[in-house]
């Protein structure tokens, strides 16, 4: 069996998502525009942060605001924190070893730790996945009239459009998912500026509440925030697109300066991933907070929007269409990154190269198997699809800490990092950040059989 050295040098020999990587030229380190440089260096935090907007977390915002007024807004900013310091961490690994974290955990594990990896990982993109089934079939349901099952039928086409988004090349890949995140927060600033939210009630919901951790649908949910926020395929993604870029690597400072322009590039565009979030929780709890349950579906928020007896003079049908047509955005946009990411996932783990379109194609179907027998037993009802969808994010909590122990495990490793291994600080931080993060699946799993 080779040794863990031999193994690492296999890997760094095998370029990550061969096509993207050092494909996008940028400015010496000696070139003196801040601006100049931000511009050549932004574009993966976009395909980062449009896996924090995908129907999962429209969902999980949503239902959080209209059940528990502002309360679980702490919980979103929490979780985008985490999500900020989880992110840099992958940035880093990308940057100074050159390798995405699938291929670094493969050198210095052994092969079965690798297939059990492997199939947690893809059972969280599967739940991924299914997310953005549902929300793209629900919003083609809201546009027009299909129902669901042919609408999820339908998403297998979804192949044709990453294919095409591909051929653009990264650069004009990360430009349209850019603009696409500016259009759904565009929609979302005009519905919430309308509605006319409690200033107050939203400054008090940052403040975290205790019955977070006492309150079964709370903690369900909240966990189903963190799970659509820090997503396991997002951090396999960015450590393969910090690589994108293409600088001296022998200029230590211009290695400096790609993770300094990588970090504000993920920080900025999680920023607006969470003003988008924080938007549609806010748009639930001042429209919808004491009115029902039954409105916290996309039928039901569709509607809403539409209806002067719940939204009063917000009430349009041009806001429901908007509505939709985000919630169309989102769920087409979301699947380039999950397309990609599994890519990385099956290369890194099992050294299985295949076209993206195969992946894509084979994803969708793995994933629309079990949603068409769930969807039979259930009776295409879109109340129960969208508990699914709840509890897949929930799911991608528990598989979080698969992916973010060995994150921070291998950015303390010297032989790996250099002289850019983590600080004792960012080590304990990561540590206790992943540790919290299991202790509250483990409240989950208590508070459900006691």
């Amino acid at each position: 069996m080779a040794r863990p050295d031999e193994r690492l040098t296999v890997q760094r020999e095998k370029r990550s998502l061969d096509d993207i990587n050092r494909s996008v030229q940028v400015p010496s380190v000696y070139e003196s525009s801040f601006f100049q440089k931000f511009l050549a260096y932004s574009g993966p935090g976009a395909l980062v942060a449009v896996g924090y907007m995908d129907p999962g977390n429209w969902l999980t915002a949503l239902e959080g605001g209209s059940r528990y007024h502002y309360a679980l807004l702490s919980v979103l900013l929490m979780s985008i924190l985490v999500a900020m310091f989880m992110q840099t961490l992958a940035i880093k690994l990308g940057v100074f070893a050159r390798l995405d974290l699938a291929q670094a955990i493969a050198a210095f594990i052994p092969h079965w730790s690798r297939i059990c990896l492997w199939l947690i990982n893809e059972a969280a993109m599967m739940a991924t996945d299914m997310t953005g089934v549902v929300g793209t079939a629900i919003a083609l349901k809201l546009l027009f009239g299909l129902p669901l099952m042919w609408g999820m039928l339908l998403t297998i086409v979804d192949v044709l459009v990453v294919l095409l988004f591909l051929r653009f090349g990264i650069r004009r890949i990360e430009l349209i998912v850019l603009v696409s995140i500016l259009t759904v927060g565009i929609i979302f600033g005009i519905e919430v500026a309308r509605a006319d939210p409690s200033i107050g009630g939203i400054a008090g919901g940052f403040v975290p509440h205790t019955d977070i951790l006492t309150n079964h649908g709370m903690l369900l949910l909240s966990l189903g925030i963190m799970g659509a926020t820090i997503m396991p395929h997002n951090i396999y993604l960015h450590s393969s697109l910090a690589q994108s870029r293409k600088y001296d690597e022998h200029i230590p400072a211009q290695v400096t300066e790609a993770l300094r322009f990588g970090k504000w590039d993920s920080n900025v565009h999680l920023v607006a991933a969470f003003l988008i979030n924080a938007l549609l929780l806010i748009l639930g709890a001042a429209l919808f907070y004491g009115v029902g349950g039954h409105v916290t579906a996309f039928q039901g928020v569709y509607n809403g929007l539409k209806n002067p007896m719940i939204v009063g003079g917000l009430a349009s049908p041009l806001m429901s269409t908007l509505f939709a047509f985000a919630l169309l955005i989102t769920g087409l946009i979301s699947s380039i990154a999950s397309t990609l990411a599994g890519q990385i996932v099956m290369e890194g783990y099992l050294n299985i190269r295949m076209p993206l379109w195969e992946r894509r194609l084979l994803t969708r179907l793995v994933t629309l198997i079990p949603i068409m027998v769930i969807g039979f037993m259930i009776g295409f009802s879109e109340h129960n699809f969208e508990q699914v969808i709840v509890y897949a994010q929930v799911s991608l909590s528990i598989a979080l800490p698969f992916t973010l122990f060995p994150l921070v495990a291998l950015t303390n490793r010297r032989d790996l990092m250099g002289i850019h291994v983590n600080s004792q600080l960012v080590r304990w931080v990561g540590y206790f950040l992943t540790g919290v993060i299991t202790v509250l699946n483990i409240q989950l799993a208590i508070s459900v059989f006691v």
